[in-house]
């Protein structure tokens, strides 16, 4: 079970903004970190070895803190998590890395305070008003438009596959958010690393290139970022603020992450940022915006 905290109300949602602002922060660098790290490291091997890394890291956590072990209805939620964040965001966003630039990638990832909200109400049977389907319609439309916009026809596999990151980080979210009422924040993605972690390892070594030679120390800094911070320490600090601040409140936090993707992709990458990827990331967020609000 989640641990009590002696805060009160107002310290815990203030704690709570505070834990999710750093989650997001932390993950608005992941998409330019990787796609640093797939010039140099195969997609499929990037995505085993950050999970196996940071699977590694959360096993020492849970054996040191003696964390109890789920019980037998958490498993599946877990593995949905697992199944999301731990394998299908990074995998299929490593691959989308290889046809398209991270600032053009983080357009979409303005989807994704819309897919976490789309699948929670899902899974929690909410029925929102019919002003929330006309911003999620319209958001759509939107990044769909931009990608035709930009020649869709030139990368259509790196589109798809960033609109299919964006559905299962979604469901990953909102499934952890969930869970972590129960469970604990920083225990559902330590959980779903540990689960992920016997067939990580094997595909780690398995894949592994027969020398490392020429890895330049940027690329190994990617991946060291990419497993410590995007897959174990950002959802240690998210999933925490899910869990004071409420999930919808600091779910709108989400919506920050365009714009410092876009601010790292430009400033580290040298990445061109035109005014129209700009104007549609702000477009799109307006749009989950109001898609939240009228969510309930």
């Amino acid at each position: 079970m989640a641990r009590t905290t002696l805060l009160n109300p107002a310290q815990k949602s203030a704690s709570g903004w505070l834990n999710g602002f750093i989650g997001v922060v932390i993950f608005s660098a992941s998409l330019p970190a990787t796609r640093v790290a797939v010039l140099e490291f195969d997609p499929v091997f990037l995505t085993v070895a950050r999970a196996t890394l940071a699977g590694l890291v959360a096993l020492c956590l849970l054996l040191l803190l003696r964390e109890k072990r789920p019980s037998r209805t958490q498993v599946l939620p877990l593995l949905i998590v697992a199944l999301g964040v731990v394998l299908g965001f990074p995998l299929l966003t490593a691959l989308a890395l290889q046809y398209v630039t991270s600032a053009h990638s983080i357009v979409f990832i303005g989807l994704l305070p819309l897919a976490t909200a789309v699948f929670g109400v899902l899974r929690g049977g909410e029925r929102p008003r019919p002003v929330f389907w006309l911003f999620s319609v319209l958001g759509s439309l939107l990044v769909v438009g931009y990608a035709v916009a930009q020649g869709l026809s030139a990368s259509p596999a790196g589109d798809l596959l960033m609109l299919l990151a964006v559905l299962l980080c979604g469901l990953g979210y909102a499934e952890g958010a969930k869970l972590s009422r129960s469970l604990g924040g920083w225990q559902v993605i330590c959980w779903a690393l540990l689960l992920a972690l016997p067939a990580m390892a094997p595909l780690t070594l398995w894949l592994a290139p027969p020398t490392f030679a020429g890895i330049s120390p940027a690329a190994w800094a990617c991946l060291g970022y990419v497993s410590l911070f995007s897959m174990l320490i950002g959802f240690v600090f998210w999933y925490r603020g899910l869990a004071q601040g409420g999930i919808a409140a600091i779910g709108q936090l989400q919506l920050l992450q365009p714009f410092f993707g876009l601010a790292l992709a430009a400033s580290l990458l040298h990445e061109p940022v035109s005014l129209g990827m700009v104007g549609v990331t702000v477009a799109v967020i307006g749009c989950v915006a109001g898609a939240k609000k009228f969510s309930h």
